[in-house]
């Protein structure tokens, strides 16, 4: 019998920054296919409705302490260190449970006065400062970093080492020993913060889940650690780098831009549109099957890793009509950027709203915003970090 094929690698390459892998068109055609992933194989899905499957079936796992678990952050192994999202079941249920509770719509609401004020003072600087301007440092990273910092009771000074080691921590390729001290000394730093909260509680996040939580017994300082860091990482990233592309987005769409200005209402289905188009967290969602799985002809066997290519998903011409363009009319409520089902992102409405009120302000306050340079060498981020988007974005007016 021939040999069969060896199983193409992973990741896949981008031929346009501002696409995804060619190859997930053609394999969106078919059932999941096996990939390389560093020594070994996991297997990759593309389908939309195939990633919706696998999100929504407890025969696929989130555990990363599972033989065959596909890791690609390369966090220190010890269990719990992802919090809640790597954990399923009951356990998963009851921590997000208590990090819900302060991203309801009520509370996204409350915080509203809070983006505003940081947009405008960032806005200001931007408006006094020298043109061109990078918008990744000087918006899209500081707005996030300074929101979730103040979220959580993080001092505004110590944003920017929060910003520098999340982004080495979500470096799959990176030093290992780099990702490791990054790793740690977020976690010695949210430790003594814990601390300090639990012995003196303030209006902020992480007093909350400490008087409400950690007080009762029901959640361990350990776990409240992990948790904050989850959300102080995760938040800050996709968010900062929603914010940049988002950008990049309008300005090369001016007659869509120009709609946008003169009708904000329409900023909402803007940030939905971007939200599928760009698909940043690329490939941070993974599984591992806890038990054998037919996926549409697949044949997924006990202890097999699971990739799930969310920006294939959200480039499927079966759901998204013409895909490959960023359309503001579109109706992406369908897209699965943020997750799907029991792990879908619980941060979403604040993201949505941050994204939002980051886009309307900006044009607002700078009318004839455009690209530097024609935006000809626009640099976007290593195509192998898990969440994809720009080192630097040129703007002038």
């Amino acid at each position: 019998m021939p040999d069969s094929p060896t199983p193409p690698a992973w990741p896949m390459p981008r031929t346009c920054p501002y696409s995804p892998p060619d190859q997930y068109a053609e394999l969106r055609q078919g059932p999941p296919v096996k990939v390389r992933v560093g020594g070994g194989e996991a297997w990759l899905v593309t389908r939309h409705d195939h990633v919706r499957a696998v999100l929504t079936d407890d025969r696929f796992s989130s555990d990363d302490q599972l033989p065959g678990f596909p890791l690609r952050v390369r966090v220190p192994p010890e269990p719990r260190a992802m919090s809640l999202f790597r954990m399923d079941g009951p356990e998963h249920s009851r921590l997000r449970r208590m990090a819900q509770t302060e991203f309801t719509a009520r509370r996204t609401r409350a915080l509203r006065p809070a983006v505003d004020a940081l947009v405008a003072r960032l806005l200001d600087g931007i408006a006094a400062g020298p043109r061109p301007v990078d918008i990744v440092q000087e918006y899209a990273l500081a707005l996030p970093a300074l929101l979730i910092a103040r979220l959580f009771g993080v001092p505004d000074e110590d944003q920017g080492e929060f910003t520098a080691r999340s982004q080495v921590i979500l470096t799959p390729d990176g030093d290992p020993q780099e990702v490791y001290a990054a790793f740690t000394a977020m976690t010695a730093y949210l430790d003594r913060l814990a601390t300090e909260r639990e012995r003196d509680p303030r209006d902020d996040l992480l007093s909350r889940l400490a008087t409400q939580y950690v007080a009762t017994g029901e959640l361990t300082h350990e776990d409240l650690v992990a948790m904050v860091r989850l959300f102080l990482v995760a938040g800050h990233e996709t968010t900062a780098n929603q914010i940049a592309l988002s950008v990049l987005s309008l300005l090369r769409a001016p007659d869509q831009l120009a709609e946008l200005k003169e009708r904000p209402e329409l900023y909402p289905r803007a940030v939905e549109e971007s939200l599928r188009y760009w698909s940043i967290a690329q490939d941070n969602q993974v599984r591992v099957a806890v038990g054998d799985v037919e996926l549409d002809g697949a044949a997924i066997a006990k202890g097999d890793g699971v990739i799930l290519a969310l920006p294939g998903a959200n480039h499927d011409e079966r759901v998204f009509t013409d895909p490959g363009r960023f359309d503001i009319h579109r109706n992406a409520g369908r897209h699965v950027a943020f997750g799907y089902g029991a792990h879908l992102c619980p941060g979403a409405p604040l993201a949505r709203m941050e994204i939002a009120v980051a886009l309307r302000e900006l044009f607002a306050r700078f009318p004839s915003l455009r690209l530097a340079d024609d935006g000809a060498d626009v640099p976007f981020r290593n195509q192998h970090t898990v969440v994809y988007g720009l080192d630097a974005l040129y703007v002038t007016w």
